[in-house]
């Protein structure tokens, strides 16, 4: 008797996505041994996204579409929405997903494949990025994991992301309980990767590759591999932004606050990357204590 397929609840979060929503939500109905159901939140758009959604539901009996009208204002604050709104209860696993991407027809048979196998809660990988002049380079986020990676950086690409949904359903009911003070934490992926880590769930960071991260000059948060994406990252330091992120996320999850004796002590454990590692020293000078 062959074995009951995953039940799977995709979490998309979208907005002005006309150009690029159709595609991805054909690379996600052609996903190989899961059973699925898409739940799309719209942010309050200016294009066609909206018709484009309504027509497809009318086809599609496992596209949802949550109420819409509200201005979230970014992708973490609309992400925050589908988890606190919708009920996944019954399925087996959640993914989140962007509007734009392209997922490879294996990447959640996959990922599920790998998180049974090394008995992970959560998942996510590598990707590749590519942009309209049909360049492509490797996103690497499989690094090896440090005992405190997860107060300071993301997983990755929060496209990237399975579940499993017991624990998923313990960051609802976090989310929820903490609803003010989450939105004020700006990347969804982040926060997800450090309650997980922070409860003891074993994250799998995989080295393959199963979907196309699609680059453009409206990504929110793209590969980010330009020097002045470099440069950006170090003003976002300069004025207080990442301290202030990290303060709000260890606060939230009840993390012992960080310090700058702390990171100067342990700044190999911090980042993943080693060249990461070594600029947390340079980080620590932005910390008061």
């Amino acid at each position: 008797m062959q074995d009951k397929l995953p039940k799977v609840a995709i979490l998309l979060a979208a907005y002005n996505g006309e150009q690029w929503i159709n595609a991805q939500l054909d690379s996600i109905w052609s996903q190989q041994d899961v059973t699925l159901d898409i739940f799309v939140s719209l942010d309050a758009s200016y294009d066609s996204t909206l018709s484009l959604l309504t027509d497809l539901k009318c086809n599609n009996s496992n596209l949802f579409i949550l109420p819409y009208g509200e201005r979230f204002g970014g992708a973490a604050k609309n992400f925050y929405r589908l988890i606190k709104d919708v009920d996944f209860s019954m399925y087996d696993f959640v993914a989140f997903a962007d509007q734009d991407d392209i997922w490879l027809s294996e990447k959640l048979c996959h990922g599920i494949q790998a998180m049974k196998s090394s008995g992970s809660k959560a998942y996510s990988s590598d990707v590749m990025a590519f942009w309209p002049n049909g360049q492509q380079k490797l996103i690497k986020k499989s690094y090896t994991q440090k005992r405190f990676d997860f107060i300071f950086e993301s997983a990755g690409p929060g496209c990237t992301y399975i579940f499993h949904v017991e624990p998923f359903l313990d960051f609802k009911k976090f989310i929820t309980s903490h609803w003010e003070r989450v939105l004020e934490v700006e990347f969804h992926d982040w926060l997800a990767y450090s309650f997980f880590r922070s409860k003891g769930h074993k994250w799998l960071i995989d080295d393959n590759p199963t979907m196309l991260y699609r680059q453009h000059e409206n990504n929110q948060f793209g590969a980010n591999s330009s020097w002045s994406a470099y440069v950006s990252r170090l003003r976002l330091i300069a004025d207080g932004w990442y301290p202030n992120q990290i303060r709000l996320i260890t606060t939230l999850l009840d993390i012992p606050p960080v310090s700058k004796r702390f990171i100067i002590l342990n700044f190999m454990q911090t980042r993943r990357k080693k060249l990461d590692s070594f600029s947390m020293l340079i980080f620590s000078l932005f910390f008061k204590k």
